[in-house]
């Protein structure tokens, strides 16, 4: 099974390409939000220490996210393959995380870049809708009354998804981590996909990335 990162700024697409790779490959997806609130929900000693860096407002630092990496890595089902969704943030954290893999002589096999032009980022997640109650998640288009069509409670536009909020996050997004894309070019591992069209055009282009028949 292959050992996936996929790379894309806020609005390209990551979580529903994301799910459905993770599907047909019957392989975890791995995302730092994810491994965090698991381990402070749990109360683990790597989740208290991130726990005092996040209630003091700090930036859970660098080595305790890749010991968090480190240990799902270790449970059984990444054993043979997983996806990193947005993991690495930073040049640092992909160099950090090279150095576990090789340490355990594992690798990743492919760097999935989508790429979007800017524009379109920012009108997708503006027009993004969510459920408060069901947490469902539609395109504007798609609630046209506004009412949830899963469960009939009015959708809202988050905070994060605001206009303003929007071009803030493609901004960190760009100074941050839109350097990954040469790191990994240089490594040969990158494939970048055209994101700039409906769902199924992108979602065939990533089977084609990932031979999926």
């Amino acid at each position: 099974m292959p050992k996936i990162l996929l790379l894309g700024a806020p609005g390209v697409g990551k979580g529903t390409h994301s799910a459905k790779i993770t599907k047909d490959f019957g392989i975890p997806a791995i995302a730092t939000g994810d491994i965090l609130r698991d381990n402070l929900k749990r109360e683990t000693e790597l989740g208290k220490k991130a726990k005092a860096f996040m209630e003091s407002g700090g930036l859970v630092p660098d080595d305790l996210i890749i010991a968090l990496i480190k240990e799902r890595l270790s449970e059984d089902d990444a054993k043979n393959g997983y996806l990193f969704d947005g993991f690495p943030r930073t040049i640092a954290q992909a160099e950090e995380l090279d150095t576990l893999l090789a340490e355990q002589n594992d690798g990743l096999d492919y760097v999935i870049y989508l790429n979007a032009p800017k524009e379109v980022l920012v009108k997708r997640i503006a027009g993004r809708r969510v459920c408060p109650s069901c947490k469902a998640t539609y395109r504007e288009s798609e609630v046209a009354d506004g009412k949830c069509v899963a469960c009939g409670d009015e959708v809202i536009t988050r905070k994060d998804d605001e206009a303003a909020t929007v071009e803030k996050r493609i901004e960190v997004y760009n100074e941050q981590t839109a350097p990954l894309v040469d790191y990994y070019k240089k490594k040969g591992l990158l494939v970048e996909i055209d994101a700039d069209g409906d769902i199924a055009a992108v979602q065939a282009k990533v089977d084609a990335a990932l031979g999926v028949g």
